[in-house]
């Protein structure tokens, strides 16, 4: 088991090992009262020593998909139950097209229908868009309740359950609304993602392999030579210490941790242009192929780091080349959170592991397109 730290507007513990989901209960109770459990003790000391639970009263709502909650919501319940939590349900069709203002709005009257107080937390279980959402509506709901991180796929393991940031799309955009919002507890067990499918397992190796590109390239070897799915724990434990950094040293994105957008901009264009059929991880493959075919092309990076990289791709199976037109993808960026209007803030790779933050005259940034869809 790792326990990795991260320190920013809201202190908060990423545990990350195998059958966690069972006592999640007792994790969170401890998370609330600033504590970290032993589950060694298999024990959960109460309030002072006197008979009551810390979870006495508090609701939970567990918010998640319609093929996660099937799988681990009753595992969920049964442990927030055991340690004194009431527990409330709600989860929607799976997938990004469920991650909008109809859906976000759906779940802030359920919680105000069952009288879900400030005092009471969310449970997010399942992938990105469910942590997302449920996020989201944590920052806004009475200006703000409590919420936990129990990531179910490799892609929210890594990346989108770290580092506090919440939204929903709106239809000409990607996490157009949204807020900077810290859990208070990242739960991952690593047994949930043993029910991945192929397609969501490669799409997680998508954000790794960014992780790597843009911070160490003994990691990429690591990737490169051993699956990700034969060494889980240490693979999930070295990208979030890599988001650690870039969370602790820029929590509101304002500098450094723009990084980590690294391959986003072409990407979130793909998949909207795509009906969002293309799912996250793939478009962030297409999008670091691209903008680092480009970079090739304009001689920033090497034909060597090129090659790398589309080999890394090609043995987790994530696509390389975009079948989209460049005006497209153009128009789609224009209205992208990374774009202040004359500026577009690209992530650019120089070498393994080595990216630079480089500002790209807006009505520019269509030759960078055109040169990496190629």
């Amino acid at each position: 088991m790792e326990r990795i730290s991260v320190n920013a507007s809201v202190d908060y513990e990423v545990v990350i090992g195998k059958g966690l989901i069972s006592e999640a209960g007792a994790y969170i109770a401890a998370a609330l009262e600033g504590e970290s459990y032993d589950p060694e003790n298999h024990e959960l000391k109460d309030n002072a020593g006197t008979g009551t639970k810390t979870a006495a009263g508090k609701t939970a709502v567990i918010v998640s998909d319609d093929n996660v909650f099937p799988l681990y919501g009753e595992i969920i319940r049964k442990s927030l139950i055991e340690e004194g939590f009431k527990t409330l349900d709600f989860y929607f069709p799976h997938g990004e097209k469920s991650k909008n203002l109809a859906v976000y709005g759906e779940l802030l009257e359920f919680m105000c229908d069952n009288h879900v107080r400030r005092s009471d937390l969310i449970v997010a279980l399942g992938g990105g868009v469910v942590g997302d959402l449920a996020g989201f509506a944590a920052a806004t709901y009475q200006r703000g309740i409590d919420f936990v991180q129990i990531p179910t796929t490799l892609l929210a393991a890594v990346d989108s359950s770290v580092g506090g940031k919440t939204a929903v799309d709106l239809t000409n955009g990607k996490n157009q609304v949204g807020a900077f919002y810290q859990p208070r507890l990242v739960l991952c067990d690593t047994d949930t993602l043993k029910t991945l499918p192929d397609e969501e397992y490669a799409c997680g190796c998508g954000e790794i392999i960014k992780y790597a590109m843009l911070e160490s390239e003994e990691f990429f070897d690591e990737i490169l030579d051993k699956q990700v799915r034969e060494q889980y724990e240490h693979v999930i434990a070295t990208c979030v210490k890599m988001k650690k950094a870039y969370v602790e040293n820029d929590e509101f994105d304002r500098g450094l941790r723009m990084k980590l957008n690294l391959g986003h901009t072409i990407g979130h264009a793909v998949e909207a242009c795509s009906g969002y059929t293309i799912l996250h991880g793939q478009a962030v493959a297409m999008g670091m192929a691209a903008v680092t075919r480009a970079a090739n092309g304009m001689g920033l990076c090497s034909k060597e780091t090129l090659a790398r990289l589309l080999e890394i791709l090609d043995v987790y199976k994530l696509p390389s080349v975009i079948g989209y037109d460049a005006e497209d993808l153009f128009e789609i960026i224009k209205v992208d959170k990374k774009n202040s209007g004359t500026v577009t803030n690209l992530i650019v790779p120089t070498s393994i592991g080595n990216c630079k933050i480089m500002k790209i005259p807006t009505e520019k940034l269509i030759g960078w397109i055109e040169e990496g869809c190629i």
